[in-house]
């Protein structure tokens, strides 16, 4: 039987997976983590969610994809310095922790767990509606049932489960927009047989390049931003990799290029191949209508198994980077204590509890669908702008202790510090008043705050009443 373990005290501090006790296991390849860093930024938010920003903003959604792109990148680029020098499981919530403040890791990890397990309810939910137009026959929540029940069991056994999933997904997302970029780019140039290069008329016919004005593009920036989300969990997953440091300074390195050729690339080929106003894009999405376009057969189907998997991928991520967050915090003192339990490598019970919360926002989405569902939506709903506040607040305080205590730590560098790590504040700060400024998602921003506020009062109230495991910086295995 497997040995249950309790962590304890310092030993198990902040750095929770990099102390010479570690409970959790080494179990992800460089492999592994080089195809999560690939795939894990190709979602289903960019196969079904790009065609609303391509309605708001016409052919200048490449320009909102280019702006919130060059943010994630900062951003990345700030949690790649931290995480590279301090690789742990509970990722940013262990840096603003370390930074900032118990309170600040608590607010961030906790925020962090919630819009995750809400996010497997929502993929689950959808991955599910494909079976059901598939088996017209069957019950969506046996399929929510199925899925959920799959991927929890195999985060329950080892964390290579998880990674040999993600790395099939990833390469099959991977493989997927590859040939979609190749296709269009050879009918971009005509040398697609039964193609004409359609040159620039699509760019700036129908309205010109901003159709709706700069009202258009902002909604279109909003839209963009929140496609990027889960990029964050290569940093998690870095933490238990056969070494850590050389994970996250790769993954980190080739952010850039990730992004600007599946995102920015493939809305070029898009609004350059099809009009914007195209009625195709809205009833079954931008990239089944490049598809149809170019007369592929079967497009539609093709791109509902893309977009299953891309759902599934994201599920398994998610179940795992809740239960290592939820795990990190308890470990620090700031969660129910048989969330830290490990067993066999794995912190079991946070996966379970991950899972089952997951689940439960699934019951309350056929119970409630339009009212405590939809409010647990609006509460996650600018979560990951909030984080990506974390994350520069911590490290524009981390940076300088790094370089007075342990300059050797510094494997990746934040550009031109503290100029851009102020410039991604602002920007971060800039696109919450626009999403104050947007009917549509002003109520998300109400809600996000009120989750945040709450519990930035739970954290602050335990840092003054509770004892706390204060993190701090543990030696790290010098693998690069």
């Amino acid at each position: 039987m497997n040995q249950i373990y309790r962590s304890t005290g310092d030993a198990q501090s902040a750095g929770d997976v990099l102390t010479s006790g570690s409970p959790l296991s080494r179990g992800l390849k460089q492999r592994h983590l080089s195809m999560i860093a690939l795939g894990g930024v190709i979602g289903a938010g960019l196969f079904v969610g790009s065609g609303a920003g391509i309605a708001a903003a016409g052919p200048s959604v490449v320009v909102a994809y280019a702006v919130s792109g060059i943010l994630v990148m900062l951003v990345m680029r700030m949690l790649g310095e931290m995480s590279a020098a301090n690789p742990a499981s509970g990722s940013f919530s262990v840096h603003a922790e370390r930074a900032i403040g118990a309170w600040a890791g608590f607010t961030a990890g906790w925020m962090f767990w919630t819009l995750l397990c809400v996010g497997v309810a929502a993929e689950a939910i959808g991955a599910a509606g494909i079976m059901v137009s598939w088996f017209p026959g069957s019950q969506s929540w046996i399929w929510v049932l199925l899925f959920m029940s799959v991927f929890c069991c195999t985060n329950l056994v080892s964390v290579k489960n998880f990674g040999e999933f993600e790395f099939w997904f990833a390469a099959l997302k991977i493989g997927a927009i590859s040939l979609f970029l190749v296709l269009g780019g050879l009918a971009i140039v005509g040398a697609l047989p039964g193609s004409s290069a359609p040159g620039t008329a699509n760019l700036t016919g129908d309205g010109g390049f901003m159709p709706n004005g700069a009202a258009g593009l902002v909604v279109g920036l909003l839209i963009s931003v929140f496609a990027y989300g889960g990029l964050e969990t290569v940093t998690i997953a870095a933490a238990e990799s056969e070494q850590p440091v050389r994970g996250v300074a790769k993954a980190v390195r080739t952010a850039m290029w990730r992004i600007a050729i599946f995102y920015i690339g493939s809305m070029l080929v898009i609004v350059t191949l099809i009009p914007w106003n195209d009625p195709t894009i809205a009833k079954s999405g931008p990239y089944v209508a490049v598809l149809d376009h170019l007369n592929i057969p079967a497009a539609g189907q093709i791109m509902n198994v893309i977009v299953l998997i891309a759902l599934l991928s994201a599920m398994n991520a998610n179940i795992y980077g809740a239960s290592r967050m939820a795990f990190s915090l308890t470990v620090r003192g700031q969660g129910p204590k048989i969330l830290d339990k490990v067993s066999g490598g794995v912190p079991r019970f946070a996966v379970i509890s991950s899972s089952g919360f997951g689940f439960v926002a699934v019951l309350l989405s056929y119970w409630w669908p339009e009212t405590v569902f939809v409010w647990l939506l609006n509460m996650t709903g600018a979560v990951v702008l909030m984080v990506w506040g974390f994350i520069a607040v911590a490290q524009l305080r981390m940076r300088r202790q790094l370089e007075a205590e342990a300059p050797g730590k510094l494997v990746v560098k934040m550009w031109a510090f503290p100029t851009l790590t102020i410039v991604a504040l602002l920007g971060i700060l800039a696109i919450l008043v626009l999403m104050a400024s947007q009917p549509d998602t002003r109520v998300q921003l109400y809600f996000s705050s009120a989750l945040a506020v709450t519990l930035s009062l739970l954290g602050y109230l335990r840092q003054r009443t509770l004892p706390t495991r204060s993190p701090s910086l543990h030696p790290v295995p010098t693998d690069i």
